[in-house]
């Protein structure tokens, strides 16, 4: 299990009817490195953890618990076939490119080291946004991707330091309750039902997911 390449974005400017004048960072790119991975602050404040990399509208992304992305390159070649074109890496807006890791299977809480200091724990997977669609050029890609249910998901930063393309990944901790990255996202996305299993993944679970379950778990149980 690798890092196979760390991504960077420089903010752009969207020329699109829907999104015109929005600025954004998410046209990643494949950098050499190393490049410093920290913790960036508070959502709404920090921006991304990856040194150089940009993060545009803080109040929906970036943050602690959104410091890292990362993208199985596995995943990037299964929607190579179904699309019909080539994805390089980044291209999702992901920071990390990964091979050899299961990253929409992963636990929330699940740490990994990569190099020789970093570590990183899972807290969610990524929702879909309209920037998302019309930085890749697909029509309904939205729903399709949300109907695909392999998001890729969302890091904080547990320990700081610096990593490469070419990392190896090591999971160090993996918790013993069964709230994957994708069944975060489906509960939060298609299938609010599984809303009441979140809260077993404990303090690790993105903040936004869990008042989500906690708002649905009370109206079901008769609270306000």
């Amino acid at each position: 299990m690798k890092v196979l390449s760390l991504n960077v974005g420089r903010p752009r400017t969207v020329d699109h009817r829907d999104l015109r004048g929005h600025v954004t960072g998410i046209d990643k790119r494949p950098v050499e490195g190393p490049l410093r991975i920290s913790a960036p602050g508070t959502e709404g404040v920090g921006a991304s953890g990856v040194a150089g990399d940009a993060v545009c509208n803080t109040e929906h992304h970036g943050g602690e618990d959104q410091a890292v992305y990362a993208v199985a390159r596995e995943d990037l070649d299964a929607w190579e076939q179904e699309l019909g074109r080539t994805l390089p890496n980044g291209v999702f807006g992901e920071n990390l490119t990964t091979e050899g890791v299961d990253v929409s299977g992963a636990r929330i809480g699940e740490r990994w080291r990569i190099g020789a200091d970093v570590i990183l724990e899972v807290t969610s997977g990524r929702i879909p946004c309209l920037n998302f669609q019309v930085h890749l050029g697909e029509r309904g890609w939205v729903k399709r991707f949300t109907r695909k249910g392999s998001p890729g998901a969302y890091l904080r930063v547990v320990e700081a330091g610096e990593i490469r393309a070419g990392d190896p990944v090591e999971i160090v901790h993996r918790p013993d309750h069964e709230v994957t990255v994708a069944l975060q996202f489906r509960a939060v996305t298609t299938e609010p039902e599984l809303l009441p299993q979140l809260p077993a993944a404990g303090d690790a679970l993105h903040p936004e997911a869990r008042k989500r379950a906690e708002k649905y778990v009370a109206k079901h149980n008769g609270g306000v």
